[in-house]
């Protein structure tokens, strides 16, 4: 519903902005140089697309963005326009012995899936079904979640048909999502692993998962393990 769209949104940019708040994010931002909008040199060391002061009453208030007559998605419950880059350092556990490295995690597993491309945003659903079972998992072994938030619309049928409604507080992007965060497309999965990894050793977690959807019916699924 609208309104379920408006709360999840709401939720994502108070998550990420306490997450911000508290220094969660510290260890995965590097600080970078930019200019403001009156052009002064200054240093950024966090997202500032996340907007605190966002309520559900608010959103409630937005013009529907795809479908002016019947449609529910706006601007608000979509994932915010930035721009971003991120990076992890992926090998095999005999390389990261052989360099004297210590790993964080290790994949588990992992399944590329596609569905109807006119419910693209689906993918994630056919996609994490895959990867637990080929980790041997169910979704109420994984302690922690990291859901692309594409649009509000989009991750809540998710969230509803892995059977995690009930555990949104709990499991789901505990920091925010990409409502709040920003979605650049190239940079959105090395982000998200980075901050589920982080999440999994703040809360001693065995298993967390990553997913995303794709443009044109792909969902990708990853089922971290700490080592």
């Amino acid at each position: 519903s609208r309104e379920m769209q408006d709360q999840f949104a709401a939720r994502s940019h108070a998550r990420a902005w306490a997450a911000t708040q508290s220094g969660a994010f510290k260890t995965e931002i590097i600080p970078t140089g930019g200019h403001d909008a009156d052009g002064v040199l200054k240093q950024f060391n966090y997202d500032e697309v996340i907007r605190p002061e966002t309520t559900v009453e608010a959103l409630s208030t937005l013009r529907p963005a795809f479908d002016p007559v019947s449609g529910t998605v706006t601007a608000g419950t979509s994932s915010a326009l930035s721009d971003g880059a991120a990076a992890m350092l992926v090998m095999s556990e005999s390389r990261a012995r052989e360099l004297g490295l210590k790993p964080r995690a290790r994949i588990r597993s992992m399944a590329v899936v596609g569905c109807d491309p006119s419910i693209m945003g689906y993918g994630p659903v056919p996609a994490s079904k895959l990867a637990l079972k080929k980790a041997g998992l169910s979704a109420s072994d994984i302690d922690v979640f990291e859901m692309n938030e594409a649009f509000a619309a989009q991750i809540l049928p998710c969230i509803k048909d892995l059977g995690l409604m009930e555990q949104i507080d709990e499991k789901i992007n505990l920091n925010g999502g990409a409502i709040a965060l920003g979605h650049p497309l190239g940079c959105s999965g090395a982000r998200i692993s980075t901050t589920l990894i982080n999440l999994m050793e703040r809360k001693d977690a065995q298993f967390g998962l990553a997913t995303m959807c794709i443009g044109l019916g792909q969902g990708i699924a990853t089922v971290f393990e700490r080592v």
